[in-house]
């Protein structure tokens, strides 16, 4: 169905494009070029798809009768959030075949429930809309990533969305109790409790959260909320020797504070660095230069008071050891927001050095050590001079161990290398047991390496797993498996 090339543009019927239209009425089919141009590129411009219709529905029902509409026609449909994705798994392909079916309407809080520490919450609702709603209620929702500003929860829970509060809190299959999914034959499953313990059957939830939309529409959630804590500290600790100092400090913290410790960040000097040369607004957090740093969260239920004396007194013990150079607690929330901002921005600062290649993995947290310097051997022997950028979330072990070129290469002529490089570093990961793909996803990226490398049983279950539910083929075609 998705054989189309560039140089044959398909346009779906003219007929069956005012069938669609006419479910959310004209306002919300957009069918203008330039309508439709920020739903069909993500946002590093990696991927450019085709339509000729977006659609966005404001109600269930709208999205149970376009689902029965495209099952019907045979039309294929991508369901988009944010647009926020890295893999490509919300854009359409170039065929134009597909349609996008935009959630951004969806966009309500339909409960937010205290005594149960639950949000029933819509698919299209900002991911910072949300944090700032259960804070006012008095709660946290701790799913916090760089594009919070941005990203909806529909696509939060379609990739199982990480971030940097997986270690306390887990991702976000681990924060939803419940969800409404419209399914490709325009059923909708509706799902949404709030129990915490439910052993009746399989847990056909978690069929949808992580399928990247290859399954059905997630239209609403349920989700989990804590207490706010009473005390956050945040620290910036430079470390004097390797990753295995950050391994050693993150054994300490943990046995210290538990689960009070809600955030362990790995940085090594170059992305450090980058930060500081490209970064806005950015401030030095430590004064003098180390190989790697740490940005590291602890969470008091009890008092500010207690928060600082845990972080400090892990501190300490780190400078006794000799695992850390030099630390700074931040001596406020806008400093401790500063530190946090610092780390945010990292990501950004790579792309002024050129062309990159990303990874988005990880392994077991006792062999983060390891994997760097392994890593680091095999991206030499690839591209001599090529520039390691790693940092990430080592708490729960995952690293974005990216590649940028040499200094004195041109952009073109490393990403050749884009191949190579993805597979010689995916080795390293595999020879783990780690993870190609930790929190980003599938998508178009790396749907052939999934296929290629996962046990051919995990892919025959999955692919009948989407034959049952999806048989006619609709549902974001070309996308995982």
């Amino acid at each position: 169905m998705n054989d189309q090339t560039d140089d044959q543009p398909f346009e779906l019927d003219a007929a069956i494009i005012d069938r669609f239209a006419a479910i959310v009425g004209e306002q919300y089919a957009l069918r203008g070029e330039a309508e439709i141009a920020p739903y069909i590129t993500e946002r590093r411009g990696l991927w450019h798809g085709r339509t000729s219709l977006v659609l966005r529905p404001g109600s269930v029902e709208e999205v149970s009768r376009i689902m029965r509409l495209a099952t019907e026609t045979g039309t294929p449909v991508v369901p988009q959030s944010g647009n926020t994705g890295l893999v490509g798994a919300q854009v359409p392909d170039k065929s134009g075949h597909d349609i996008v079916l935009s959630l951004s309407r969806l966009n309500r809080i339909r409960e937010i429930d205290v005594l149960s520490n639950t949000v029933t919450v819509e698919a299209g609702v900002i991911l910072q809309t949300l944090q700032e709603a259960a804070d006012a209620a008095g709660r946290l929702f701790p799913l916090s990533l760089a594009a919070q500003g941005s990203c909806q929860i529909g696509g939060n829970l379609s990739s199982n969305a990480g971030g940097t509060g997986v270690l306390a809190y887990g991702n976000a299959r681990e924060l939803c109790l419940g969800v409404e999914v419209v399914l490709p034959t325009g059923e909708v499953f509706d799902d949404l409790r709030k129990l915490k313990k439910d052993n009746t059957g399989y847990d056909l939830k978690n069929l949808f959260v992580g399928a990247e939309g290859t399954l059905g529409v997630i239209t609403a959630a349920v989700l989990k909320l804590f207490p706010k804590p009473k005390g956050r500290e945040v620290a910036f600790a430079g470390l004097p020797s390797s990753p295995k100092d950050a391994l050693s400090l993150f054994t300490l913290a943990m046995d210290r504070a538990g689960a009070s410790l809600t955030a362990f960040e790995l940085i090594a000097k170059r992305p450090y660095d980058f930060t500081l040369k490209h970064g806005q607004g950015i401030s030095r957090p430590l004064a003098d230069d180390w190989p790697w740093y740490v940005l590291m969260q602890v969470s008091s239920g009890r008092s500010e008071e207690d928060g600082k004396a845990l972080i400090e007194e892990i501190l300490s013990a780190g400078l006794e050891q000799g695992i850390v150079g030099d630390a700074v607690v931040a001596a406020s929330l806008a400093q401790g927001d500063a530190f946090w901002n610092f780390r945010e921005t990292l990501p950004e600062c790579q792309k002024p050095e050129g062309a990159s290649i990303k990874h988005d993995i990880s392994v077991p947290i006792a062999a983060i050590p390891e994997f760097i310097d392994k890593a680091a051997g095999v991206v030499e022997t690839v591209c001599p001079g090529a520039r390691v950028v790693c940092f990430g979330h080592m708490g729960d072990g995952n690293l974005h161990y990216n590649i940028s070129r040499p200094v004195d290469w041109q952009d073109a002529a490393f990403l050749d290398l884009y191949h190579p490089m993805n597979k010689a570093v995916h080795d390293v990961v595999r020879s783990f047991h780690g993870s190609i793909s930790a929190e980003h996803g599938i998508g178009q990226l790396k749907r052939e390496e999934l296929i290629a490398t996962a046990p051919p049983t995990a892919i025959d279950l999955m692919r009948r797993v989407k034959a049952a539910i999806d048989p006619a083929g609709i549902m974001n075609p070309g996308k995982v498996i």
